[in-house]
């Protein structure tokens, strides 16, 4: 990477702007150094363009290689798919990845939860190979697809990631007891990629059994490994172990992209009201500053978002704060600096 990227910025909808500003704000505070290139994607594509996700977008993505995304809306009955969905296999961004962190001053059932999810995120279920088995359409089928070539790699990067960050153990989360050749392929290829990783250890935990340890003692797992409908559903479990998908992070790599994302909703009840929590857009945001080894800026933008946190009078009042999206932006830069 350089180290004056340009960055896709996608606003999003509801309260997207008004968190992408904010986020914006905290990076120049920061001192990052990025250049941003604003597109559109969701509804806002649709107004603009006729299209949830554009083709300038998916030209500035690919050009950039690097792109910040707030939440989007996808517009119900209307025939179009996902755009976040379309965005990772468009951009083959196969490896989603959920540091989930206690974070202190947000009111949370657990205090010592430090985990990743590192989540396949091109196959499977939502490969979207589905079709009605009748013409009647009294039935439906949909197709999980498991690769071992996909399953292969988001091993790899799973083992990788904790080597690299000092974890020792990862835990693959499967049901291969019941889907034997989909999810046992998957866990065929993630014990074969644990060979080559004998510093970290293996733990296979049935999907089910992972939930239920998940919520009685999440501080027994250290990162996960798992299939894209399984993922994304325990990266929302966890994310509510520590204060819900307003404090989540997202990072979506792939091989010549990256999409760094909050992966809460739109909000559209309080969008305009000043009363948006940015917290996941700018942890995001800080993933993408490791992403591009701007280890300074990234670390002056946690230090910022975890003080404010734990500041009452700066937190949104979604996490019983009473501050809104400015008080508590104003107080990540003036923390930033704090002795």
């Amino acid at each position: 990477m350089t180290d004056d990227p340009t960055c896709s910025l996608i606003k999003g909808d509801g309260i997207g702007p008004e968190i992408a500003d904010a986020t914006i704000r905290a990076l120049d505070g920061a001192g990052a150094k990025i250049k941003w290139e604003e597109v559109p994607a969701g509804l806002a594509g649709l107004e603009s363009d006729r299209d949830p996700l554009p083709s300038r977008t998916t030209d500035s993505i690919t050009k950039n290689r690097l792109a910040l995304k707030g939440p989007l809306g996808t517009p119900i009955g209307s025939g179009f798919r996902s755009v976040n969905v379309a965005l990772r296999q468009q951009f083959d961004l196969y490896a989603n990845v959920r540091p989930v962190t206690t974070l202190a001053g947000v009111p949370s059932r657990y205090d010592k939860v430090d985990l990743i999810v590192v989540r396949e995120n091109t196959e499977d279920l939502y490969a979207g190979v589905e079709h009605y088995v009748d013409a009647k359409k009294n039935a439906a089928e949909s197709i999980a697809i498991i690769t071992r070539f996909g399953s292969t790699r988001i091993a790899e990067y799973a083992f990788e990631y904790a080597r690299r960050h000092g974890r020792k153990k990862v835990a693959c989360v499967h049901k291969a007891n019941i889907l034997k050749l989909s999810n046992g392929l998957f866990l065929e290829c993630v014990r074969a990629v644990a060979q080559n990783f004998r510093d970290i250890d293996l733990e296979e935990v049935i999907v089910d059994a992972a939930c239920m340890k998940l919520v009685v003692d999440p501080s027994k797992f250290d990162v996960i490994v798992t299939m894209n409908l399984f993922g994304d559903i325990m990266s929302d479990l966890t994310a509510g172990l520590v204060g819900g998908l307003g404090l989540a992070p997202a990072a979506n790599i792939g091989v010549d992209a990256a999409i760094f994302e909050a992966v809460h909703g739109t909000a559209p009840d309080i969008a305009g009201k000043g009363l948006a929590n940015p917290t996941a857009l700018m942890l995001s945001a800080a993933l993408m500053l490791d992403h591009l080894r701007q280890d300074d800026a990234a670390a002056r933008l946690r230090k910022g978002v975890r003080a404010a946190l734990r500041d009452v009078e700066s937190r949104t009042s979604d996490i019983g704060g009473r501050g809104n999206t400015r008080i508590f932006t104003d107080a990540v830069l003036r923390y930033m600096d704090a002795r």
